[in-house]
């Protein structure tokens, strides 16, 4: 197992092979991902060093993820200190994520994205982390994608994917050779190199209609203040949603029929967006503030200190 010195001083030779000898960028952060292997899980890290704190500050969080202390020797009271644990190789730190961390930290340190949102699903709906995205039947395996496993109306993972090959954080850091087939979903990020494919036709929406594409058109709405109702982003295309569209509709000067088609989906990608707002507040701990931004549509979670 590397450490993480060791990934980070080979992290920064393969970005200069990137630049003095021509290796693609999605190569080179494959590589990356799979230098990271046997690295461990813990939820809601996003790369800091496995240490004790580490994993008591992510239990504080999340007091449901019990495994999150129970995996570490010095927490379950089995050793007094670090020494011969797996993930303290030859008495060297290795990083902690779970899979949105796994991700994120990744393409931040090979300067690509900062992947923009603090779940699953708020990665994948927020178009400004991705080039180009789709559903698996149209993958394309010649540049590097996240990969997402949305199942039963909910997104539940995030991964790496590149040439048929992936590598993911679930139970620690893995790679594997072929594709599972658990995968649904692929985004391409903003700033990885190569050919965008051409981009999936959004289907027409009208009332009545569910699923991953509504959710979408929801987001857009909202992203552009529209209300779409109490209901929120739920995927299912009710009345409310279907006013948000006629308001759209009206003022992109579009005939106001409430259907979603080619040209509403044309005008909500030229849209601006309307502004958005940082609000801090101290002194909560995960579990409230999830529950807190929960309450608003749209809204994103971001921890700092």
């Amino acid at each position: 197992m590397n450490t993480a010195d060791q990934v980070d001083r080979r992290i920064n030779e393969l970005l200069k092979m990137v630049q003095e000898s021509g290796m693609s960028l999605s190569e080179a952060v494959f590589e990356g991902a799979k230098l990271c292997v046997g690295w461990p899980y813990v939820y809601g890290a996003w790369g800091a060093y496995c240490t004790p704190a580490e994993r008591r500050k992510r239990q504080g969080y999340h007091p449901e993820k019990t495994e999150i202390t129970a995996k570490c020797q010095v927490l379950n009271g089995s050793r007094t200190s670090c020494d011969g644990c797996k993930w303290f190789p030859d008495g060297c730190r290795v990083r902690c994520f779970d899979c949105r961390g796994f991700t994120d930290k990744l393409l931040n340190q090979f300067n690509v994205v900062d992947l923009y949102g603090d779940s699953v699903g708020r990665q994948w709906n927020m178009d400004s982390n991705w080039r180009a995205k789709g559903t698996i039947d149209t993958i394309p395996d010649d540049i590097l994608v996240c990969l997402f496993v949305y199942k039963d109306g909910n997104w539940q993972h995030t991964g790496f994917g590149y040439k048929g090959h992936t590598c993911e954080c679930s139970a620690g850091v893995q790679y594997f050779e072929k594709r599972n087939k658990k995968w649904s979903h692929w985004a391409i990020p903003k700033g990885i190199d190569g050919d965008v494919p051409t981009p999936v036709t959004k289907p027409t929406l009208r009332r009545g209609s569910k699923g991953d594409y509504v959710k979408m058109l929801q987001v857009e709405l909202v992203n552009r203040g529209y209300n779409i109702g109490s209901a929120g982003v739920d995927g299912d295309y009710g009345r409310g949603t279907e006013a948000a569209v006629k308001d759209f509709q009206k003022d992109a000067g579009l005939k106001a029929d409430g259907i979603c088609g080619p040209l509403t989906w044309a005008a909500l990608d030229d849209a601006p967006t309307t502004p958005k707002f940082t609000v801090t507040i101290p002194h909560l701990n995960r579990a409230k503030a999830e529950e807190l931004v929960s309450q608003y549509i749209g809204a994103t979670m971001k921890e700092e200190g």
